[in-house]
């Protein structure tokens, strides 16, 4: 593909110093923990602070983030650079639940000040184009930075914020700087069915894998050149330090701070890829209980559910036969039969795989099963082929075995923007 030299720099235009790929793991800072003495990772945010805020000099600053933009001692960075002298931040950008994170699914905090440091704080959630273009014009900055913790799965939305202030901030002549955080869930491999442009939604706007494998910045830096190369933003990425592909959330010795309110654990966004699939059906995902997306249920079901998806034997997964009482969505205050997911061994668990078989299973042993009347599923999964097939009595290998072409090319594609090794 070719690129104006403007997209070639947007599309490579890792932070100069800043912007070392695998190295400089020895020069963050060991920990003890869940990482086993394995160096601390330093995030984009953490290295644009050690270089000084150079990247920001002169500049009038607004930042997309939510509550997920902490430090390793769990300070709000905005909280961090509203009082520093060496940054002009002068807006906030909150995405979907908000920038404090008040809000619920499909929820956003609108337009206010924020108690804490007086800083406007406008909504982005929901708009995109020239409406969130308008937006950046009126806050009146010229750098946005993006700093928020992915979850890993092409339908959490805040990949699709960073792509709408991507094409906003091109539109509106803004420059764009995003500070990468790691995916939770690894980004060892891309799983899952590619999206069919066709159903495009906030759930997934672009043609990538349902579990991505890729950082924020990565994901940026496949935007620009990809998707955005006819008109590509002014795109810096600070990567991190210290974070190897290979690494689950809990060797990283960051503090986990749930990105959205039924996302509570790094164990939540391991199973996530797959079970979020159960919004588009008419079971509980676990909305409601503690261990949302773990537990997946409904009226009628028993026994015999955990016993079908315990025979398929996927790899790393085991079903226990659960009950639960969802506190609010689906089934509120109805105690409902169903499972819990137990990953076994996430060495070799695959969430997309465990989520079909999950589905296959449901529908061939509870009779009351049905897809959500608006075809959700297929915005989840971003083809028809996925409900049509399991309609149809496909096993989940022959499910699964439909998208793998389609999976190839994406990675193919994806190996040029990886920035760590490991």
């Amino acid at each position: 593909m070719s690129l104006s030299r403007r997209g070639v720099l947007a599309a490579g235009g890792a932070l100069g110093a800043l912007a070392a790929g695998t190295g400089g793991a020895a020069a963050a800072a060991s920990v003890r923990g869940p990482g086993h003495g394995r160096t601390r990772v330093r995030t984009g945010f953490d290295r644009l602070v050690a270089d000084g805020y150079r990247l920001l000099r002169g500049r009038k600053v607004g930042i997309v983030t939510n509550p997920t933009g902490v430090t390793a001692d769990v300070r709000h960075i905005v909280d961090v650079m509203h009082p520093d002298s060496r940054v002009n931040l002068t807006a906030v950008f909150g995405p979907e639940h908000g920038f404090r994170g008040t809000a619920q699914a499909g929820g956003s905090e609108g337009r206010y000040d924020d108690p804490a440091t007086g800083l406007p704080v406008y909504d982005t959630y929901l708009k995109s184009r020239q409406e969130l273009a308008d937006i950046f014009t009126a806050s009146g900055v010229d750098t946005v930075l993006f700093d928020i913790q992915d979850a890993g799965a092409r339908f959490y939305t805040y990949i699709w914020t960073l792509y709408d202030c991507m094409e906003a901030a091109a539109l509106a002549g803004k420059r764009l700087v995003v500070l990468d955080r790691p995916n939770p869930v690894t980004g060892r491999a891309a799983l899952g069915p590619v999206l069919d442009p066709a159903f495009a939604t906030f759930v997934g706007r672009r043609e990538i894998a349902q579990a991505h494998g890729m950082t924020v910045a990565e994901l940026a830096l496949f935007f620009n050149a990809e998707f955005l190369h006819e008109n590509p933003v002014r795109l810096e990425v600070v990567t991190m330090s210290g974070w190897r592909r290979s690494d689950f959330f809990d060797a990283t010795g960051l503090p986990w701070v749930p990105p959205s309110p039924n996302m509570p654990t790094p164990e939540t966004a391991l199973v996530y890829p797959g079970t979020c699939l159960f919004e588009g059906t008419n079971l509980s995902e676990g909305r409601g209980t503690t261990r949302p997306f773990e537990l997946l249920g409904a009226e009628g079901i028993d026994h015999r559910w955990a016993a079908a998806a315990n025979a398929l034997r996927l790899p790393g997964v085991a079903f226990r036969e659960a009950y639960f009482a969802p506190t609010f969505s689906k089934f509120e205050g109805k105690t409902v039969g169903g499972v819990q997911v137990h990953v076994q061994d996430r060495e070799v668990f695959d969430p997309v795989r465990t989520g079909i078989g999950l589905l296959v299973t449901a529908k061939r042993t509870w009779s009351g099963f049905a897809w959500r009347p608006d075809n959700w599923i297929d915005k989840l999964t971003g083809n028809t082929r996925v409900r049509t097939m399991i309609d149809a009595g496909a096993d989940t290998d022959a499910v699964v075995a439909a998208w793998q072409a389609d999976l190839t090319a994406f990675r193919a594609k994806r190996r040029r923007y990886l920035r760590y090794g490991g």
